[in-house]
């Protein structure tokens, strides 16, 4: 059966998770060798490998033991010996809800992204055989244990993205993709000389060099040494976030990429940088990680109100929600680094209502770009006239992303505030406007292209097919679910929460509300 296996358990049942990562990659290989000739063909064969991947990932979820704190469904074999570097696999409650969101997210990309490949001059069958790729990518860097595997992961996932943004994105897509990829390695090579310090240290401290996570959140180091590496690693997952000021990448990444590859790079993708901050950077750096607080919370409030302020003057649809995620991601890390246990809880599950809300602005703002034939807000208006259930989806998808009660960003954000204000109760003041700007943003690029008179060039607006309506209804229950009833979620998250801050040594103020919203 599919049972949770505890370190010292033996290793049968893990393979579950070495499967889960095969299913993907196996996908992404028979995609990439069907003829060229048979686009549609691709597509579904994608598409069936993606919803056996969710199928496996509901299946782990269901036999997943919430109440542990450790990882489970654990697998290890040797890969470099010498080096002490194993093949090692397992989740915790934070990894499994991230890759729950990758393998929830790819099926309806490709299902709403079914015609986006179409009109390249590349095989339509190389962009699905792309996402499948991406998606085992995905799972591994999340269900990674070996720190040096996990890098291998958060580089080989640049590839997959590279190609989608250069081969099957807009007019400038040579050009972001280009920065993606040099900016990203950019930081990675910082992480990797980290890295070889970490291992140095273990040597010195166990006789053997070790990637091993577990060995290495048990390390002894000096405080400067911490510090020193600390920095590399939060330097490598700050441009991957993108946080305030190393976000250059992401708005050009974004408009340039289709609506499917932007839905994965800034709904899944991005997030390898905040869980990065979660997984590695407390629990093995925890004296660093409270040094460099003040300055990493200092930094998160700049981007909150700097990707805001950047939203409300943007002329490009997609470049409008690139730079809200901007925003988006400093309440992550604020909640990450007020080293509460409300505040990584809601910042966990800010990871997962991000990538949904996100997923349908995203995919929305595509099908109505498709049917205009324009990017730009002011080539819009009125098309609640032509499109209403279009119109519609893309009100709730923004009333998500700007938090509104009932829908899941919102317990996410308040958790978020809360665990940061028990701490730092100005930051938490400041950070609040953050989302008074997301109204702000949000209701005005819905008034500007939905409401009001019909604008010329939109009268060919068709409303949402049936195939779109099948790919967005998933995110709008889910958004909806989590914003009604997170509990199932956040009792998944908080052992592993708890755990992490245990790591760190450091507790939680006495307050009157908990992660789950329960008076204690």
């Amino acid at each position: 059966g599919l049972r949770p296996v505890r370190p010292d358990a033996g290793g049968e049942a893990v393979n579950w998770l070495l499967i889960l990562l095969l299913v993907p990659l196996v996908g992404a290989a028979v995609v990439a060798l069907l003829p060229k000739d048979q686009p549609v063909l691709a597509k579904q064969v994608a598409f069936g490998f993606s919803i056996a991947a969710l199928v496996l990932v509901i299946a782990m979820a269901l036999q997943y033991d919430s109440s542990a704190a450790g990882f489970q469904f654990e697998f290890s074999k040797v890969w470099i010996q010498s080096f002490g570097i194993s093949f090692a696999l397992g989740v915790d409650g934070i990894a499994l809800v991230l890759i729950a969101l990758a393998a929830v997210l790819v099926p309806i990309v490709i299902l709403a992204g079914w015609n986006e490949a179409d009109a390249s001059t590349a095989p339509t069958k190389g962009y699905f055989a792309l996402m499948l790729a991406l998606e085992a990518c995905m799972i591994g860097v999340f269900a990674a244990t070996d720190v040096f595997l996990f890098y291998v992961f958060f580089e080989v996932m640049l590839l997959p993205m590279y190609f989608m943004i250069g081969r099957y994105g807009g007019a400038r897509r040579s050009y972001a993709a280009v920065k993606f990829l040099i900016v990203s390695l950019f930081g990675g090579l910082f992480m990797l000389a980290a890295l070889i310090g970490l291992y140095v240290v273990s040597l010195r401290e166990f006789g053997a060099g070790t990637f091993s996570f577990d060995a290495l959140t048990q390390l002894n180091m000096d405080p400067g040494t911490q510090r020193m590496l600390f920095l590399g690693f939060f330097f490598a997952f700050a441009v991957k976030a993108p946080l305030w000021p190393f976000h250059t990448w992401l708005p050009d990444a974004a408009t340039e990429a289709q609506p499917g590859s932007a839905v994965l790079l800034v709904g899944v993708l991005d997030k390898v940088g905040t869980f990065g901050m979660l997984r590695y950077c407390l629990p093995i750096f925890p004296e660093a990680s409270q040094f460099y607080t003040p300055v990493i919370i200092a930094i998160s409030v700049i981007g909150i109100i700097y990707g805001a302020l950047l939203a409300i003057g943007q002329t490009d649809i997609k470049r409008l929600i690139a730079y809200t995620s901007i925003s988006h991601f400093g309440f992550i890390t604020l909640g990450i680094f007020a080293l509460t246990s409300q505040g990584q809880s809601g910042s966990t599950l800010y990871m997962v209502n991000h990538g949904l809300s996100t997923a349908a602005l995203f995919l929305v703002a595509g099908f109505l770009m498709s049917r205009r034939g324009s990017k730009f807000i002011d080539d819009f208006g009125g098309i609640v006239k032509v499109a209403p259930l279009l119109a519609g989806l893309f009100l709730v998808a923004g009333l998500s992303s700007l938090a509104l009660p009932g829908m899941g960003s919102f317990i996410s954000e308040f958790l978020v505030l809360v665990g940061t204000f028990v701490k730092y109760p100005i930051v938490a003041v400041i950070a609040t406007s953050g989302i008074v700007l997301a109204a702000l943003y949000v209701l005005w690029l819905y008034q500007r292209t939905m409401t009001g008179p019909l604008k010329p060039g939109c009268e060919g607006v068709t409303d949402a097919t049936g195939r779109e309506v099948v790919a967005i209804a998933p995110l709008v229950a889910l958004i909806i679910a989590l914003g009604v009833f997170p509990a199932p979620v956040l009792n998944v998250i908080n052992p592993a929460v708890n755990q992490t801050l245990a790591a760190v040594g450091v507790q939680d103020p006495q307050v009157g509300v908990n992660a789950g919203g329960e008076g204690q």
